[in-house]
């Protein structure tokens, strides 16, 4: 079963914001929400780049860690994805996500703010795929249809890489040996818990041991 990931290329994306007008578009995001944002590092000096983020779908989730509900749970691709109809909208996951991705959907004092929302990796949620009440609160579930992310079919340059997560590994990795550079991946390790995806696989040592991360 593949393990769906997502890996952001800083040196092709533009910050065009083609990805969150995908995602708000596909599912019809609630007004103050977005599931997926660009955001400019180094904004205004030499060698700034931007980079789409979203949730990354962790292997070892934090939201997952910390909700009291237990609302939060793994598909059999690795999507993280929350149950609305248990979550009590405590905050606990957006104060625990190193990516941000977890919004309460509209304005009010703490506690009543409705559920918590965040991207699905376009994979639905809990109820039978392609219904209404699917749709209504979690958005279309393009997975089911074949399909990959909204945003990152969206993205011109293929900054935005969605899918498998062997393959769109192979895919930048490629590129950084092309061009030579750029083989950091914001995000990657602390997500999944591995080495960069950009890097060369590691020598082994004297005594069977490797350099680096797994």
């Amino acid at each position: 079963m593949a393990r769906m990931k997502f890996i952001c290329d800083a040196e092709r994306c533009i910050e065009c914001n083609a990805c969150v007008t995908a995602c708000k578009n596909e599912h019809e995001v609630p007004w103050g929400v977005n599931r997926r944002r660009v955001v400019t590092l180094n904004d205004g000096v030499p060698g700034e780049k931007s980079i789409s983020v979203a949730c990354m779908h962790c292997s070892d989730a934090p939201c997952m860690a910390v909700c009291p509900v237990n609302c939060f749970y793994h598909t059999d691709e690795g999507v993280v994805l929350h149950n609305k109809d248990t979550c009590i909208g405590c905050g606990y996951c957006s104060y625990a996500c190193p990516f941000g991705a977890p919004q309460f959907p509209s304005q009010g004092t703490f506690g009543v703010r409705g559920k918590m929302d965040k991207c699905t990796f376009c994979a639905g949620g809990p109820e039978a795929h392609g219904s209404e009440e699917e749709f209504k609160k979690y958005g279309r579930n393009r997975l089911a249809e074949g399909k990959l992310p909204a945003c990152a079919e969206m993205c011109s340059t293929k900054a935005l890489l969605g899918g498998d997560g062997d393959v769109i590994a192979d895919i930048f990795r490629t590129r950084v040996v092309a061009r030579g550079k750029g083989a950091e991946v914001w995000g990657w390790g602390t997500a999944y818990g591995s080495k960069q995806a950009g890097q060369p696989p590691q020598n082994p040592q004297p005594g069977g041991t490797t350099t680096g991360g797994k």
